[in-house]
């Protein structure tokens, strides 16, 4: 083969492997020529912002797709964590509290109590996958479905209804909504949790053995278990994990909203799991990144806000997504079916 024909070889197969980044990056710059002013720091912050509690919830939900699993229940544990949350942090002088003789607890623990919660179902999802060997994907659709009732029969309380949990506490709001001023700007505390949790994940992805065994769990689970991984242990920790990050993720979600109800979170996770497959993690396993999780949902985050500044119906961005989320996990299926 002469070197031109292999340079060329070269450029058609970094093409291939990097093509929907090619195509994302080509629909930003079209959006940019569409409107030169979307180009601007407070576009950015709140692009940031809005992808915070994203970034957290994808760290969960990618950790689980390296292992060749997945959890359909993300979005439904995040709005779980929203409501409980949201319920225990109701300022005192609030007239529809639910609970009405509870003092204004420090913001801290109710936060705490919601990750409690998520990371015990989290756990529960583990056990059903590695020790009774459900499909992941239909133990956590059975999951998915049920936390949506646990919560909703939660959140439908009485004298009240199914009204929105607002009201909450001064503390709260301003944990998930204000920033720190920088110049003419504020950086909200968002941004610096999305990236204090990035670290968090990165340094056990890639410093500890738990990251070392998920990886080859997700890259033959077998040979993971001749080699002396725990694999089930192993598992329900991951799962856990990612119950802990949908736990914070909702009650920052209830915190910037100002409110939550029992359809907070909804389909967050197939955005998720998407963001996750355009940075780069493998839907077979044993392949994925925190710095790639993190430029997925920002890409989608990217779009998604370009979109919506530009006026497009929100009709053509659920086609413009599902289009992505098709292109996206073709070419993984191609490039894995290559490897083998």
């Amino acid at each position: 083969m002469s070197t031109q024909a292999m340079k060329n070889s070269k450029i058609t197969k970094w093409l291939f492997d990097h093509v929907i980044y090619v195509f994302l990056i080509l629909l930003v710059i079209g959006i940019v020529i569409a409107s030169p002013d979307f180009l601007s720091v407070t576009n950015l912050i709140n692009i940031l912002s809005q992808s915070s509690s994203r970034i957290i919830i994808a760290l969960g939900i990618a950790g689980i797709l390296i292992t060749a699993g997945t959890d359909l229940s993300a979005g439904r544990m995040v709005g779980l964590a929203a409501v409980v949350s949201a319920s225990l942090l109701q300022a005192g002088d609030y007239a529809y509290k639910m609970y009405p003789n509870l003092p204004e607890l420090p913001f801290f623990v109710p936060i705490i109590i919601a990750m409690v919660v998520t990371g015990l179902f989290g756990i529960l999802n583990g056990v059903i996958v590695s020790k009774f060997h459900v499909p992941p994907f239909i133990a956590t659709l059975g999951m998915m479905i049920s936390v949506y009732g646990i919560t909703s029969i939660y959140f439908d309380r009485p004298p009240y209804g199914a009204q929105p949990i607002g009201g909450l506490s001064e503390s709260f709001t301003k944990f998930a909504q204000r920033g720190i001023p920088i110049g003419d700007y504020e950086i909200p505390f968002l941004i610096f949790y999305a990236i204090i949790f990035s670290v968090i994940i990165w340094v056990i992805w890639n410093k500890t053995q738990l990251g070392k065994n998920m990886y080859a769990i997700g890259g033959n689970p077998e040979a993971a278990k001749v080699s002396g991984v725990n694999v089930a242990k192993n598992i329900i920790i991951i799962y856990m994990i990612a119950g802990l990050l949908y736990g914070f993720s909702g009650t920052i979600e209830a915190g910037r909203v100002g409110s939550a109800t029992n359809n907070t979170g909804n389909m967050y996770e197939l955005d998720a799991i998407a963001a996750c497959v355009v940075g780069g993690v493998s839907l077979s396993g044993g392949i994925g990144t925190v710095p790639g999780v993190i430029t997925g949902v920002l890409i989608f985050q990217i779009i998604n806000y370009g979109l919506a500044f530009l006026g497009v119906s929100p009709y053509i961005q659920f086609i413009v997504k599902g289009a992505i989320i098709i292109v996206a996990v073709a070419f993984d299926m191609r490039k894995h079916a290559k490897k083998k």
